[in-house]
């Protein structure tokens, strides 16, 4: 029974690596990505981000036909799904094509997949064992996060990006052979029916919210650039992220009516009543918002900024992969002496000294020794929190909601991802728009005519482009050469002054993180503690 037990563990691991690789892996092909589909890298930050919001829109509702119709055989549609999805982005011949095949078809597959995991762990182990079958999850997260970079960098720069996605294929296949080691949890009750308003709503509600952050770089924050419509003179931007919590809210009241009524909602809102669950979900959040937001912004400077390859790339970001990898499986051993609430504020704190090292780092040459020991310390950080949240999570709750929770769980995460790739990407852009065009402006060696033609330019939007592109387009305008090499010596300084701000963003969203632990819990989880439930 035992190595039935680590067989099925195995095959739950291998599960969860593969939902969480892909993101990583992307990150780090993105010059690769725009040169081979001729697009922008605003237009791969949206598909990267969008990838992460249909998981999080779709989270909930996977979980809930996991309830409906087995968690065991909605875990086995999810698989054939998401290797559909990952056979489509590798034969994928335009952004439409990728959009669908990873964006949408992977997305769903794992919306599928990972909340019918957690209820899987939990009808296939017990006591002890359980608990440390969510940590394994918990570290197999971490370590497809972790690996993503090098694996996605080597493929990039020695083969194809597009042989990650064959693997996950084949790696699909040996999962689903594995599910005949599975069990079907039990089910207490009568199945429960599906809420497709609540489903609707909560999808739409999270879509809208991150579609407003995305175009942020392209509408204005708040004054208006490129925004279709200017109401009362502002962006459009946050009229639709507005529209996006007020759809948010209409799926909470909905909730709340259908469990007055005595009908089957889309999740028990009653869950977040329960404090180290909230504090727990809050906390996936931030944690996915502020490493996902990371991951996007660094090899934008290693690529474009720098000239790096992907291999290159995600050889620099070796030292945040290991120290993650090795710092949340030895985090797991320190939560049988630690509290979860004391080894996560110990993970914020040092990912908050990481952010401004690596803001130290952003020059316009790299200084390997200093960069490779900010990144390491990045991993380790990170690595002391994904270890223990989990945990953290499925512990506060019973049997019986450990599927909710875990759509919740999950749903958190990939919104946090979504979000971290809109927001800082959002404020990457914008931040080098505001300051390319302070640059040009105060420069008193470029002229009025072309300050002006550089204002224009600007007035529309922009993306993050290497210098040479913007030195072409100079000499192409039939500027001379003096002044091209100011536009261009402007531009460049504009590049590290906006990559600088987002990881600013970043560390500082690390302090509004550190408070919401205050309600995890502050003693050592056993894996027996009481079962609550709603």
């Amino acid at each position: 029974m035992f190595r039935m037990n680590v067989r099925l563990l195995g095959v739950l691991a291998a599960a969860q690596f593969l939902m969480v690789l892909d993101q990583a892996v992307m990150n780090v092909s993105i010059s690769q990505l725009v040169e081979d589909f001729d697009t922008t890298v605003t237009t791969i930050q949206s598909v990267i981000a969008f990838y992460a919001l249909v998981m999080a829109g779709l989270m909930l509702t996977g979980g809930k036909l996991g309830d409906i119709f087995g968690r065991k055989k909605i875990f086995k549609i999810g698989l054939v799904v998401y290797a559909a999805g990952s056979a489509l982005t590798a034969a994928s011949w335009s952004v439409p094509s990728l959009a669908f095949g990873w964006s949408i078809l992977e997305g769903i597959g794992a919306a599928m997949v990972l909340p019918s995991m957690v209820a899987l762990v939990a009808g296939n182990f017990d006591g002890k064992n359980r608990a440390v079958a969510y940590g394994v999850l918990g570290g197999m997260a971490g370590v497809g996060i972790a690996v993503g970079p090098i694996l996605g960098g080597w493929m990039t720069t020695d083969f194809s990006w597009r042989y990650v996605f064959v693997g996950e294929v084949i790696v699909a296949a040996g999962i689903f052979f594995g599910t005949r080691w599975m069990a079907e949890p039990s089910s207490e009750g009568r199945r429960p029916s599906l809420d497709w308003v609540g489903s609707i709503l909560s999808a739409a509600g999270l879509a809208v919210v991150v579609f407003g952050v995305l175009q942020a770089s392209t509408w204005g924050w708040l004054r208006p650039l490129d925004s279709p419509v200017e109401p009362l003179g502002f962006s459009l931007t946050p009229f639709v992220i507005a529209a996006g919590l007020v759809l948010i809210g209409l799926f909470a009241s909905w909730e709340r009516r259908r469990e007055e009524r005595g009908e089957d909602p889309l999740v028990h809102l009653g869950l977040l009543k329960i404090t180290p669950f909230r504090s727990g979900v809050v906390m996936l959040l931030a944690q996915n918002l502020i490493l996902m937001g990371i991951f996007f912004t660094i090899p934008l400077y290693l690529q474009v900024v720098l000239g790096f390859d992907a291999l290159e790339t995600g050889v620099r970001m070796l030292p945040t992969s290991a120290g993650l990898f090795f710092t949340a499986l030895a985090g797991s051993a320190l939560a049988s002496k630690f509290a979860p609430k004391k080894l996560v504020r110990l993970g914020l704190i040092v990912v908050f000294v990481s952010a401004f090292l690596l803001i130290g780092t952003i020059e316009p040459s790299l200084d390997n020794t200093d960069f490779l020991v900010a990144m390491g310390v990045l991993g380790i950080g990170m690595g002391l929190i994904v270890s223990q949240l989990g945990n953290v999570v499925q512990s506060a709750v019973g049997d019986k909601d450990r599927s909710e929770a875990g759509g919740l769980q999950n749903t958190a995460m990939q919104l946090g991802s979504s979000l971290g790739t809109a927001v800082l990407g959002a404020i990457l852009i914008t931040g080098l728009l505001a300051a390319f065009s302070s640059n040009v402006e105060s420069n008193p060696e470029v002229s009025d005519q072309t300050k002006s033609a550089v204002e224009r330019s600007l007035s529309s939007g922009g993306s993050f482009v290497a210098s040479d592109q913007v030195r072409t387009s100079a000499e192409q305008a039939g500027l001379d050469q003096a002044e091209v090499d100011q536009i261009v010596g402007g531009y460049e300084d504009a590049q590290l002054q906006a990559l600088k701000l987002a990881l600013l963003v970043a560390a500082l969203l690390t302090i509004p993180s550190f408070w919401s632990t205050r309600n995890l819990p502050d003693q050592v989880l056993t894996g027996t503690e009481p079962a609550q439930s709603t």
